[in-house]
């Protein structure tokens, strides 16, 4: 008896350690100054990365898994004649299906009746859902264009590829925009979330009673993104400061610590969504302000479909999946950014390792197409000289 007694006394005290163990880690790991500085982190790690990544110079054409055949399935490469007609109807018809196989297969079926996942209850993340499913079928519609041209013959050159027909720089400095947007407004929700919440009561009082005051935090959430994001557009599409004359070594990089640094970005990305109060069912009522806006939620009518389907629909955002959504797609370009520093090789962009281990990158795009594997190096370009300048060819690379 007095060894039971001792037994069930030794699990309770356990359980109670446990216990406090694990409210004293969700406390410091939700608390407001670390949700803050993971999701600023975010966006100083993005600018980092694009600053030291080589891709961003490259002048090859730009290519992505999955979305690189969607982005040219539904952009590019149209043969001309009836095919522009049947490629426009196809995709269409991809779009349409992921819509409803989105809504009514993965979202209230898979996750909804057969997984049970509370996050996707009732309405809440169907969007998202219907977002990602789009792009799945896209891309098996993107197979079954290309099916149709093998059987017509002749039609290589429109075969719908991963690569998307713009150049490597180009790409990766409308992805540094895209993510700096999706972060960095994410990073400003959070700040918005954590000074209207009163979970941490005793922290920033004086800061919350100043947000909450008037309109005070829809004209600084406004003025403050679209200020930042102008200068930003700015500094990255016109080249007007240039990193690596501001480096000069300092902070050199490489194939592994990008890589490394690429893995921190999407650790952090799933972070922020880890750190909310409410992660991970999501089941409590949001009993603030959406940022930006005075309202809990965004609801839309659709006066189409209910002429269609004899029934009212809207499109309803709100809580967890209007604060979070943009993290979801930034995860895309953080994904390929990744998937580019682990498997870089310098001849697949155009580029090259020079003295002091340096990339160097060609940049005239109309050459890359003559050079391969072996004269992609600095001994050939350094010792072959170019017919219509006699000039060697590292003349025509750029550090």
């Amino acid at each position: 008896s007095k060894f039971c007694s001792l037994h069930v006394f030794c699990g309770l005290w356990a359980r109670c350690c446990r216990m406090d163990i694990d409210t004293r880690f969700r406390y410091y790991f939700q608390h407001p100054w670390s949700r803050l500085l993971v999701a600023y982190l975010v966006t100083f790690f993005n600018f980092l990365i694009f600053a030291e990544d080589p891709v961003s110079h490259s002048q090859t054409e730009a290519h992505m898994i999955v979305v690189g055949n969607c982005f040219s399935f539904i952009v590019n490469k149209y043969p001309g004649g009836g095919w522009n007609v049947f490629k426009v109807l196809l995709w269409l018809m991809a779009i349409v299906v992921g819509l409803f196989a989105g809504k009514f297969f993965f979202h209230q079926r898979l996750f909804g009746r057969y997984l049970r996942l509370k996050m996707f209850r009732e309405d809440h993340g169907s969007w998202m859902t219907m977002f990602f499913s789009t792009i799945l079928f896209l891309f098996i519609f993107s197979h079954i264009y290309n099916l149709f041209l093998l059987m017509a013959g002749g039609m290589v050159p429109y075969m719908v590829t991963e690569y998307m027909g713009i150049r490597n720089e180009s790409f990766m400095k409308m992805a540094a925009v895209g993510t700096w947007m999706g972060d960095f407004v994410t990073a400003w929700m959070v700040t918005d979330m954590m000074l209207q919440d009163q979970h941490y009561p005793d922290w920033g009082k004086a800061a919350r009673s100043f947000w909450k005051q008037g309109n005070n935090r829809i004209v600084l959430f406004w003025a403050v993104l679209i200020s930042l994001t102008s200068v930003v557009v700015l500094v990255i599409s016109t080249d007007w400061i240039s990193w690596d004359n501001l480096n000069r070594g300092f902070l050199p990089s490489d194939e592994v610590s990008r890589a490394f640094l690429a893995s921190f970005i999407l650790v952090f990305d799933l972070l922020i969504v880890m750190q909310d109060w409410e992660f991970p069912h999501f089941m409590g009522d949001l009993d603030m302000n959406l940022p930006g806006l005075s309202t809990t939620q965004v609801k839309v009518r659709l006066p189409v479909c209910k002429s269609i389907f004899k029934e009212e629909y809207h499109i309803h955002i709100t809580g967890k999946w209007f604060n979070y959504g943009i993290i979801f797609l930034v995860l895309i370009l953080d994904l390929n950014m990744w998937k580019n520093q682990i498997f870089y090789k310098p001849y697949e962009y155009g580029q090259y390792v020079g003295p002091g281990e340096k990339i160097y990158t060609v940049e005239d795009p109309d050459t890359l197409g003559d050079f391969n594997r072996s004269t992609l190096t600095w001994a050939w370009r350094s010792t072959n000289v170019d017919p219509s300048t006699n000039r060697t060819y590292n003349r025509r690379a750029i550090i």
